[in-house]
């Protein structure tokens, strides 16, 4: 004997799968609107966090005759101010500097960093060297804007390419080996000015200052921690006020702030790089209903020698004539009428309908920038 389901089982079942799909569709909502969240530390800085850059001039020695020339005399002089010091006297003209390499050293330090901290330095040549590939920077040190220095700076350089030369110029070379970085090769000797945080309130500077996005950043605080606790005072500014009950320990209460997730505005951009062809677009470009119809123009000269050859005994000389003939091509092309676009992929799909090599999209982007179809600002680098 079968039983029948009852009209209730059934509108419960029914009701269930409906409410089911509602909480679905609430899930899908509440991740898609946090895809593309930021953390407020990514976008802000704090107040007092004044990053210092400092810069000294240095040597890197233990090269393999990639160095400096006698053409860079400073090299030879920083050389023998450095002998000097050891107790070595040797005349300037004695000296052979292919080994040696004079180079700048920079580096901006962590307003944070306590005494004895390390950190990274970049190594540039400054002379005529061909490669600081397996040099050792000596003991260099580094100085503010202020004169004050703040560290040292020593160890063996990593370059991460090489550039090989023989006698008969030929030449094998990979990535750039006139720079290279020393991995925790400075030492911070004196510790940075830095303003202390107040405890009654802290500004959150951004990074790229937006109305929108420091408005987010503003609702984002006050909806964690009360209202008319943060204030957005203009596009780079935003005023938050700690709370009474957090003051004693400021670090936590920083920490939390920052992890606060915050929908960041961006200006619509599109950027060529017109030597290598690169389109970067942004998110919120859009393209206005147009007509578009591109086609390439072909040159090709070709060359077909001719040989003059004088008659026997008429004293006359071979003569070759490089007879250079053009042809010219055009492709065809097809009016493409696009229908607008109001995202990246419909951006993309309808210059890929073209099938332009990216140095044409270059010119499609400018072309239709001047014919206020593309809605973005064009930046070309």
């Amino acid at each position: 004997m079968m039983l029948r389901n009852p009209v209730g089982l059934q509108n419960f079942s029914t009701g269930y799968s409906k409410m089911k799909k509602i909480f679905t569709i609430i899930i899908l909502f509440l991740l898609s609107s946090q895809l593309f969240s930021q953390r407020i530390k990514d976008i802000v800085y704090l107040t007092g966090e004044n990053s210092e850059q400092v810069i000294g001039y240095g040597l890197v020695v233990g090269l393999a005759g990639t160095g400096d020339s006698q053409r860079s005399s400073f090299t030879i002089q920083s050389v023998t101010s450095m002998l000097k010091r050891f107790g070595i006297t040797v005349p300037p003209t004695d000296l052979r500097t292919k080994n040696v390499a004079a180079v700048m050293v920079t580096s901006i330090l962590n307003p944070y960093l306590k005494e004895g901290a390390s950190f990274d330095v970049l190594v540039s040549s400054l002379g005529d060297a061909s490669s600081l590939l397996g040099g050792t920077l000596l003991m260099t040190p580094l100085s503010a804007i202020d004169g004050q220095v703040y560290g040292f700076a020593q160890g063996s350089v990593s370059v991460g390419g090489y550039d090989i030369k023989t006698s008969t110029g030929s030449r094998v070379a990979k990535n750039h080996s006139l720079a290279g970085r020393v991995p925790r090769g400075g030492v911070l000797k004196l510790p940075l000015h830095t303003k202390s945080l107040s405890t009654q309130e802290i500004s959150l500077f951004l990074n790229a200052p937006d109305m929108t996005s420091a408005n987010n950043v503003a609702n984002a605080v006050n909806l964690q921690f009360g209202d008319n606790t943060a204030l957005a005072v203009d596009a780079g500014e935003v005023k938050v006020k700690i709370p009474s009950e957090r003051q004693n320990n400021l670090v936590g209460f920083i920490s939390e702030l920052e992890s606060l997730p915050v929908q960041v505005d961006y200006t619509a951009k599109v950027i060529l790089n017109e030597r290598t062809g690169t389109v970067v677009a942004g998110n919120n470009v859009r393209i206005q209903p147009v007509t578009i119809s591109h086609g390439n123009l072909n040159i090709t000269i070709k060359s077909f020698p001719i040989v003059s050859q004088p008659n026997a005994f008429s004293n006359g000389t071979t003569e070759v004539i490089n007879n250079l003939v053009p042809y010219v091509s055009q492709d065809s092309s097809n009016v493409i009428a696009i229908q607008g676009a109001s995202n990246v992929q419909e951006v993309a799909a309808a210059l890929n309908s073209l099938k332009v090599s990216p140095k044409d999209i270059i010119a499609i982007f400018q072309a239709l920038k001047e014919a206020g179809a593309l809605i973005a600002e064009v930046i070309i680098i």
